[in-house]
């Protein structure tokens, strides 16, 4: 790390002229970028994606997920009539190209006209979605508006239409919620420095950003990378490239305020910062294995595409930031106001009172962490109920009117059923024999009847949310085992089953191999066979408590209508657990290093545990705690989207990230590391040797020079 702080200090131009042209490169073709990520979600070798996969070839429509609703419903005691709606309906088939509509016109089937005869429907099927510019919902939107029968009102309602509350947006777009982001890190930034240098990490994440995207624009060359990629490059990226950015800084000052010349003070921070910052970076990456080990092609994506926002992080902050802070450092750094010749008082007489305090530090850490975890053995994976959608606008309106007049809720999660046409009738009647359909049917014409095969619609009496929700799809699928011709059955609850079969499965390995490859790589940080040990599996407790605490507060409901206005969801949506497991076990990792990191360096220059611990502590609460603020702001404004999962996604990162940096890093982390004494520090020989690293033992205490000032607090004897 100090030869390439030297390189980057000698060659700073060089460096600086490198990443200004990433930076322009990468904004000038985001838009690009953008444009070329994909929207698949399937599960290859699933037997509902199979099933989709041809009924695309066939019919050129989506299978895998819920289809879009057009309502027509007449004022309060008129009917639309039969004809009214076939007409309708049939103009608006004929506007949309591409689209496949069901209803009674086709099917005969009275599911889809309420019990009092006021509102009809009908399903609208489409092609697979490519990007954001597709417009099939405005587009059926219109010409049902268009075509609506004097004294009828159309709309359009559906699972996704009712999760986004029937925005015409996506909520305030990636550049927006980075900007706002951005914002709340600057707040944070001027606090911890107080000086001109909040602008430094700020510049830094921006050309981490950027040069991300530009890279992953060549990944879109070779790869399908999914288009939740940019929502994660943009804010995590933020919060990442600006935490990095902190923990050199911090230590630069300090180093300068100890009386080093200005590059002597960037290498040192190097040495020792720059080297955490590579080693966090590289387990914010290896919690991503997660995602890339799974046999889905869009996790597998995210998993990639996310790989490059640490590791492009890591490359800018340990590279252009040298080169800035050689340049320009000392002269951005104005007013100083805040110094860092010392130790933060506050977080050091915190963790002299942990230290002192460490049993009951540590019971009172344990014990809210089982508290929250608890919840988490009651996760139900499966879909967000309709019930925590919308509770207002057209699309909640629609629902509302079908429902007050009789149809089953799972209208809104019916099921495809595709079979060969001469064995169509009787697998309808098997399927209207399962437990929990509400009806089978079968439409004619060619949209539903082609190269001798047909499409059955499969409605159940509840909408497929997850947990028992989805036994009727089970059921079906037993009974399609058994019937001659039947070919297979897709839809949303195909889908979920999928997730957890497929994903689920495999997830304890990728969990192994995630926790594996980070303790090794810990070992060889720490020097020492126990802090990684403990790391790990804090880590892993700690990502239980925030699953625990997703489960109350979405699942259960407990808060999520008074903050969001969202009723319990019932269920965490099958894709968004691994997601946040991935995220948020390298991030969370991060702050582990941060400490560790310094107290094995003040262990080295004392010999003295409780004193290392103190040290450390002080020197790294108020950058762990600002880090985490700024992380969780990131993660705040990626929740001011309008779809749920959106919001699932943001606070479930966000509460990890906050409690991870309090309870674990600030109370069990200063109090195990004391408890565990002259232990932290033994590596055996051999294992040393297998790693190419150190040795490491215990060693004796180091007095403390004379000439050093006296700690104003307190520090416990070491044992």
């Amino acid at each position: 790390m100090s030869a390439l702080a030297r390189w980057c200090l000698r060659y700073r131009r060089l460096v600086i002229s490198f990443w200004i042209v990433a930076f322009l490169a990468g904004g000038a073709t985001a838009g690009t970028t953008a444009g070329r990520l994909t929207f698949d979600f399937s599960l290859p070798g699933q037997p509902g994606h199979e099933t989709a996969k041809k009924i695309l070839a066939t019919y050129n429509t989506e299978a895998q997920g819920a289809p879009i609703i057009l309502t027509l419903s007449a004022e309060p005691g008129r009917a639309v009539s039969d004809q009214q709606a076939a007409d309708t309906f049939a103009a608006v088939e004929r506007d949309v190209h591409g689209s496949r509509i069901i209803g009674k016109a086709e099917t005969g089937d009275n599911v889809f006209v309420t019990a009092d005869g006021r509102a009809q429907f009908a399903y609208a099927f489409y092609p697979p979605l490519t990007n954001f510019e597709v417009t099939i919902t405005s587009d059926l939107k219109e010409a049902l508006a268009a075509h609506a029968p004097a004294g009828v009102t159309g709309r359009v309602t559906g699972i996704d239409e009712l999760s986004v509350n029937g925005a015409e947006n996506g909520g305030p777009g990636v550049l927006a919620e980075t900007l706002l982001a951005g914002l709340g890190a600057l707040a944070v930034l001027a606090f911890v420095f107080a000086s001109l240098l909040a602008l430094l990490p700020l510049f830094v994440a921006a050309v981490a950003i950027t040069s991300t995207f530009l890279i992953l624009l060549g990944l879109t060359v070779f790869a399908d990378v999914s288009f939740l990629v940019q929502f994660l490059v943009s804010l995590i990226g933020l919060g990442v490239a600006i935490d990095y950015s902190l923990l050199i800084v911090t230590r630069w000052r300090e180093e300068r305020a100890h009386g080093r010349e200005n590059h002597d003070a960037v290498v040192a921070a190097m040495e020792s910062a720059g080297h955490a910052v590579v080693f966090s970076g590289l387990t914010v990456a290896i919690g991503l294995v997660a995602l890339v080990v799974i046999p889905v092609p869009f996790l597998r994506s995210i998993g990639y595409g996310g790989m490059l926002i640490p590791l492009v992080s890591v490359a800018v902050t340990t590279t252009l930031l040298p080169a800035l802070l050689g340049g320009i450092g000392p002269r951005v750094d104005w007013p100083r106001i805040r110094h860092e010749g010392h130790a933060s008082r506050f977080w050091t007489r915190w963790a002299s009172l942990v230290v002192r305090h460490r049993w009951i530090s540590a019971g009172v850490g344990v014990a809210i962490l089982t508290a929250l975890i608890i919840p988490f053995f009651g996760i139900q994976i499966g879909t967000a109920q309709s019930g925590s959608l919308a509770k207002t606008g057209p699309a909640y309106e629609a629902l509302k009117v079908l429902e007050n007049g009789g149809a089953p809720k799972g209208i809104l999660t019916p099921a495809e059923i595709l079979v060969e046409s001469s064995a169509a009738g009787d697998v309808v009647q098997r399927i209207r024999a399962v437990d929990g359909v509400a009806t089978a049917t079968t439409a004619n014409g060619p949209e539903s009847n082609r190269s001798g095969t047909s499409l059955i619609i499969a409605v159940p009496d509840r909408e497929t949310s997850g947990g028992s929700s989805v036994d009727p799809i089970r059921n079906m699928r037993s009974v399609l085992d058994d019937a001659p011709g039947a070919i297979g059955l897709a839809g949303i609850g195909a889908l979920q089953l999928d997730y957890l079969d497929g994903v689920y499965g495999v997830f304890p390995l990728a969990l192994g191999l995630i926790v594996l490859v980070t303790y090794i790589l810990l070992v060889r940080a720490f020097r020492s066979l126990l802090l990684p040990l403990k790391a790990v599996l804090f880590n892993i407790l700690s990502l239980g408590a925030t699953f625990g605490g997703v489960v109350l507060f979405w699942q259960n409901g407990y808060g999520s209508e008074q903050v969001y206005g969202i009723e319990a969801t019932g269920a965490i949506t099958f894709w968004l657990p691994i997601m946040v497991f991935a995220f948020l076990f390298g991030l969370s990792m991060d702050y582990e290093v941060f400490i560790l990191a310094r107290i094995r360096e003040e262990y080295d220059a004392r010999g003295d545990t409780d004193a290392a611990v103190i040290e450390g502590v002080g020197r790294t609460g108020r950058l762990v705690t600002s880090a985490a603020l700024i992380l969780f702001l990131s993660f705040l404004s990626l929740s001011s989207g309008p779809q749920t999962d959106l919001k699932l996604f943001a606070t479930a990162l966000g509460f990890g990230i906050l409690l991870d940096a309090t309870i674990v890093r600030m109370l069990l982390v200063p109090a195990l590391v004391s408890l565990f004494g002259d232990w932290n520090w033994y590596l055996p020989d051999w294992a040393a040797k297998l790693l190419r690293i150190e040795k490491s033992h215990p060693q004796p205490a180091v007095p403390e020079p004379r000439s050093q000032p006296e700690p104003s607090v307190e520090i416990p004897s070491s044992r």
